[in-house]
């Protein structure tokens, strides 16, 4: 088993920024992948990012390129969402989740085994 807690989730105004964390525990946190993914009212769950258990490989959604970056310390066992020039789009809840995902599939869902409880982030206009 793996748990997730995030944290790092507000209110903030359109254009500012705030940093999500995701800490681990449990199972080796460096033997996953990592992703974030994000819920808004009424919608579904999306993928936002994610990164390879080795931390070299980001991938991001096409709406968050550029303004969102995913990062992980092996070592502290946590992973990271840096989110700039933030937009009332954005607003959401957001989840960690990790999983060992195969090649063409680090975006899908499906391919996580563990979640956290997710954080809000709402962003004013």
């Amino acid at each position: 088993q793996v748990q997730l807690v995030e944290s790092g989730g507000g209110l903030v105004q359109a254009g500012g920024s705030l940093r999500l964390s995701c800490a681990a525990s449990g199972r080796t946190f460096s033997n996953y992948d990592m992703g974030w993914f994000r819920q808004a009212p009424g919608k579904e769950r999306e993928f936002v990012a994610a990164i390879r258990w080795s931390g070299r490989i980001p991938y991001y959604a096409d709406s968050v390129k550029g303004r969102f970056t995913i990062s992980r310390d092996n070592a502290k066992n946590t992973v990271y969402l840096q989110m700039i020039s933030l937009k009332p789009e954005d607003t959401a809840v957001y989840y960690c989740a990790a999983g060992r995902t195969g090649i063409a599939t680090i975006i899908r869902e499906s391919e996580y085994d563990y979640w956290g409880q997710g954080t809000q982030v709402t962003v004013s206009s």
